[in-house]
């Protein structure tokens, strides 16, 4: 009971000499204050990148890979162009050999400015095949897809995404509208649901899909055959890392690579992605909470120096307590609860204004972002042992300073 009195009383004088100084206990939180919000809002927006990015990445498709082209230089350096050696019948074979791909589609893609009278929408245009609507997990929101018959003979038809149809008809339903692309007209037959950005940073909603031989008709004009990229899906999430040998494999022996040559072409998978995006983020992440964690440090330093000058201000109020009994171990608690007051009510004001800027955060860069509590825990856990850490000096040098020196201070 006397020493749960001692340390009641303790809190009493600690508070009683924070309030006090109300300025400089304001000015000495301020960098525990900076620290806790940079920790906590740091590591939100991280969560909210890695979120959103995943989501993005998820959005690719189910199960899905990309195979990409390389081309080489004269040089021989390998390098990541267009112009490969990738084709259609790639496609077709990697359907036919393979025993855990599900669906595969060429595709060619391009840019492009789309106009509907007077309105008109830069948008990517991509010329692919059925499969891939599928394979994107691709719905519509209004109208349809084209049919295989529209695909044989490469009808001008098309779907577009949701923010071109909203740059060219505003409100106004597109479907059975045409729009024009360089000099041909084309048929809008649908429009896609909305995806958001991708994990390269386009728009997947700026978008006109077409046939691909419509595409290579009258938008592009490239070899037999030639394709940019080829997308595929596995059969089951399980089979994707078969699935992704099996085509390397493949395109090997059609490419006629030998054995320890580099491959003219590169499979990515949803989880290569993931995994790339995750470590990225992670870096930028640790970096950024290495930077936040300075200024932890730097409030503690503060909280340290204004501790040292309280106590030199309170030598003759120490040399008192000592003489009506107090004890080195009271006067200890004393000095380390005032730096944990100090520190503990930084990181409260710390986690506030970090929960303010969350909030703006989210808002303005749309992120799904939250107060982590585990990150909140660490944050006020760390301003704590700071308190504790950076306090003890000072409150050490109270607890030994001799009472009758102390009491000849002025």
């Amino acid at each position: 009971m006397s020493t749960l009195l001692r340390f009641l009383s303790a809190i009493a004088i600690a508070v009683r000499a924070v309030t006090r100084n109300k300025l400089r206990a304001a000015l000495t939180i301020l960098g525990i204050t900076i620290g806790v919000a940079a920790v906590v809002t740091v590591t939100a927006l991280a969560a909210g990148a890695r979120e959103s990015i995943g989501g993005q990445i998820s959005n690719l498709g189910s199960n899905a890979l990309i195979i990409f082209p390389r081309s080489a230089r004269p040089s021989g350096v390998r390098s990541l162009l267009s112009g490969s050696r990738l084709s259609e019948l790639d496609a077709d074979a990697l359907m036919r050999e393979s025993t855990s791909i599900k669906s595969a589609t060429p595709f060619l893609r391009a840019s492009g400015t789309a106009i509907y009278e007077s309105q008109n929408a830069k948008t990517s245009i991509i010329g692919a095949r059925l499969p891939y609507f599928e394979i994107r997990n691709w719905k519509l929101t209004r109208g349809e897809v084209w049919n295989a018959t529209s695909e044989a003979l490469g009808e001008k038809v098309v779907v577009i995404g949701v923010e071109t149809a909203a740059e060219l008809f505003g409100s106004s339903d597109p479907v059975g509208r045409t729009i024009r692309i360089g000099r041909h007209p084309y048929r809008v037959l649908g429009v896609l649901e909305e995806k958001g950005p991708s994990p390269f940073g386009q728009s997947q909603d700026e978008i006109v899909l077409m046939p691909m031989a419509t595409m290579r008709s009258h938008i592009l004009t490239t070899r037999r055959g030639e394709t940019h990229a080829i997308m595929m899906s596995s059969t089951s999430a399980e089979t994707t890392e078969r699935a992704k040998k099996q085509a390397e494999a493949i395109l090997r022996e059609r490419h006629h690579i030998k054995e320890g040559d580099e491959d003219d072409f590169m499979v990515r998978s949803q989880a290569e992605f993931r995994a790339m995006q995750e470590a990225i983020t992670g870096a930028l992440s640790a970096l950024l909470i290495g930077i936040a964690a300075v200024s932890l440090v730097v409030g503690g330093i503060g909280v340290m120096n204004i501790m040292l000058v309280s106590v030199t201000e309170r030598t003759r109020e120490i040399g008192i307590r000592m003489a009506i009994g107090a004890r080195e171990m009271d006067i200890l608690v004393q000095f380390l609860v005032e730096a944990l007051a100090l520190a503990t009510l930084g990181g409260v004001v710390g986690a506030s204004v970090g929960w303010v800027a969350i909030q703006v955060f989210g808002a303005a860069l749309g992120w799904p972002m939250k107060l982590e509590p585990t990150s909140l825990a660490v944050a006020l856990g760390v301003s704590t042992t700071i308190g504790l850490v950076f306090g003890f000096f000072p409150a050490r040098r109270a607890a030994r300073m001799d009472p009758v020196q102390a009491l000849g201070r002025e």
